[in-house]
């Protein structure tokens, strides 16, 4: 049986878990291929990333399972499980995949909404507005 590695990659709510295989260089994502499932190119490219850093993108075939998120996170969510299934087969490609910042799984993800707000970030600007108008007040009387 031929030696297949899998890992998991996360960005905000996506979850991609992708098997990594000795192949031709195919990459399918939930059945279908990569380009079709991810039509720009800049989310290709992502997808792509972690092999052009080792220069593999036609020696090994990827099967990605992405779920959850929108298509920006999955893309990117892949490019994380691409890079830790790599690590899996070979520990030498490390230096290749973090100099190309494929190894760094981004924490940010986004705020809950808070109780008593319409949304996050419009409350907390009428807040600011709302305690700073005396200040705002108060230099406008010492300028006239």
């Amino acid at each position: 049986m031929e030696k297949q590695k899998n890992a998991v990659g996360r960005r905000k709510e996506a979850v991609t878990r992708v098997f990594l295989t000795k192949g031709s260089g195919k990459i399918t994502v939930n059945d279908r291929d990569y380009k079709e499932y991810f039509p720009l190119v800049y989310l290709q490219n992502q997808v792509e990333q972690p092999l052009k850093a080792v220069q593999s993108l036609d020696k090994y075939d990827v099967k990605i399972n992405a779920d959850g998120g929108g298509l920006k996170g999955q893309a990117e969510a892949a490019k994380l499980g691409i890079a830790r299934a790599l690590l899996e087969m070979s520990a030498e490609f490390r230096p290749a995949l973090k100099a190309a910042g494929c190894l760094q799984r981004d924490p940010r993800s986004v705020e809950r909404k808070k109780f008593g707000h319409k949304r996050l970030v419009a409350a907390t600007s009428s807040q600011t507005l709302i305690l700073s108008l005396p200040q705002l007040l108060a230099t406008a009387g010492q300028t006239l």
